[in-house]
């Protein structure tokens, strides 16, 4: 019998937490197969079979264990049958039953066909013309059957089934994950240890949306990947951390340390909570490098699939709240790091321009960084700077205006 331990993730992880079996007990499994999957205070990631053989659980759904814990066993004597992919627990008949179990359970959940949705012909009627899904209204009928009142009443109270409370006292408690442990711990530990201020300004869109439109088709055929709005923040973000090198570092103790480089940490909302992947040496990569790369660290963070590798470090974050439709936020820096720029919704809006008022795509920018490293005048140089690169993306290549390069001024 092999035992299948919890491996060692991180210098700094002591536990871990089983979310959730891949493999049922008594499954055969090959050699690498996916186990289960577990949770530190950092990233998901999945516990593979050493040997094949037959898997015996030791550890149960939820339970949390510590670095060289036994998570399972696998019985190497154990013969394999004869078709390996075939898992064994499962006899033949059993699909039916439990689609027959599933229908029964999940009639809400999941659509049901339409010739099992019982419903009054005047019920149905009112539903077709309402545009009314069966299945968002509960019949009050014999057997289930949709009434005319039920329908009556699913319009009367929209996102309320028939026959439910109006009000309703019940809770739900669920344990909390060790990653939302350490995001609330990281956010209170932030606003406890840092002289946290944030500073505001807004960048009119135009040109970058207009870049994008002429573009985006061009781009999309020579490097496989969209022309997203990110690039352009990253692009801006290195070369105004480049010239204001105080927003890219970190105090340690009592040193101040400079970072000769950009790792920038992107902000992503993962199935269970905010992550931030790094993109290293962003400062030395394309346009394209870095939309590849935020592709790449969105997919595997909604995926649960980035190691902590790819979250440690980092010297600066960028998060975007105007994807969920935030306006205006102040972001919490992401500590050790001394600031982090927040990206909002892009709304038209009327700017005074030469004296006469235009609608222009605006966006507002937050800027939250530590005063202890950071002075006002950095912070607002830093965001003015950054402003002023995404409102003249030609900026982006040299740094400066190519004019003022060919004449060196």
């Amino acid at each position: 019998m092999l035992d299948i331990k919890v491996p060692s993730v991180g210098e700094s992880i002591t536990e871990v937490t089983l979310v959730k079996w891949i493999k049922k007990e008594g499954d055969y499994v090959n050699r690498d197969e996916v186990l289960c999957e577990l949770e530190s205070e950092k990233a998901t990631f999945e516990l593979n079979a050493e040997q094949a053989g037959v898997l015996h659980i030791v550890a149960s759904d939820g339970a949390t264990l510590k670095i060289g814990d036994i998570a399972c066993s696998i019985d190497e004597s154990a013969p394999k049958p004869l078709n390996s992919e075939t898992i064994a627990p499962v006899p033949v008949k059993e699909p039916a039953k439990n689609v027959a179990a599933s229908v029964a359970a999940n009639t809400i959940v999941h659509d049901a066909p339409k010739a099992e949705v019982k419903a009054t012909p005047v019920a149905q009627a009112i539903m077709s013309d309402k545009q009314v899904k069966p299945d968002a209204i509960k019949g009050t009928g014999a057997m289930g059957k949709i009434l005319k009142t039920d329908v009556l009443e699913a319009l009367t109270h929209p996102g309320r089934k028939g026959g439910e409370s109006a009000f309703s006292r019940e809770e739900k408690r669920d344990k909390m994950s060790n990653l939302r442990k350490t995001i609330a711990r990281r956010l209170v530990e932030a606003k406890n240890s840092t002289a946290m201020l944030t500073t505001f300004n807004e960048v009119d869109m135009s040109r970058i949306m207009e870049i994008r439109k002429q573009y985006k088709d061009t781009f999309k055929e020579s490097h496989g990947v969209n022309l997203g709005f990110m690039s352009f923040f990253t692009k801006a973000c290195c070369i105004a951390l480049q010239e204001w090198p105080a927003v890219n570092a970190y105090i340690d103790g009592e040193s101040l340390v400079y970072h000769e480089y950009c790792d920038i940490s992107i902000a992503v909302s993962g199935p269970k909570g905010l992550v931030v992947p790094v993109i290293r040496n962003a400062e030395s990569m394309g346009m394209a490098d870095l939309e590849k790369k935020v592709v790449e660290l969105a997919a595997k963070a909604r995926e649960n699939k980035l190691s902590p590798d790819e979250m440690a470090g980092g010297t600066f974050t960028i998060t975007n709240g105007g994807v969920f439709g935030s306006l205006m936020s102040t972001p919490i820096i992401n500590i050790p790091q001394s600031a982090i720029l927040g990206m909002h919704k892009i709304q038209d809006r009327p700017m005074a321009i030469n004296g006469k008022v235009e609608i222009r795509p605006m966006m507002y920018l937050a800027l939250s960084y530590d005063h202890r490293i950071i002075d006002g005048r950095e912070s607002v140089g830093f965001l003015v700077r950054v402003k002023e690169l995404l409102e003249n993306p030609e900026l982006l290549l040299f740094g400066k205006d190519p004019v003022k390069a060919l004449l060196e001024v």
